[in-house]
């Protein structure tokens, strides 16, 4: 993992579904765990997709609180 996936989980916004438009950090858990278990979407989204259900899965959401800041800041 590298510090910009990071930075991307927290700018970039989810392209399309019941979520359309929320930044991939905000995606409920339950929507990330029905990705994971039917399967992450091919590219760049797909795997943000995967690493923010890690994160959500492994209570490590606290961890994208200071990207947050800086994002809003900026």
């Amino acid at each position: 993992m590298n510090p910009q996936q990071l930075e991307l989980l927290v700018t970039r916004v989810m392209p399309f579904g019941k979520y359309k438009g929320r930044v991939i950090a905000d995606l409920p858990g339950h929507y990330l765990n029905w990705f994971a278990s039917q399967g992450f979407p091919p590219g760049e989204i797909g795997r943000l997709l995967a690493l923010m259900q890690e994160i959500d899965h492994n209570g490590l959401k606290p961890l994208l609180d200071p990207l947050r800041k800086r994002e809003a800041g900026a």
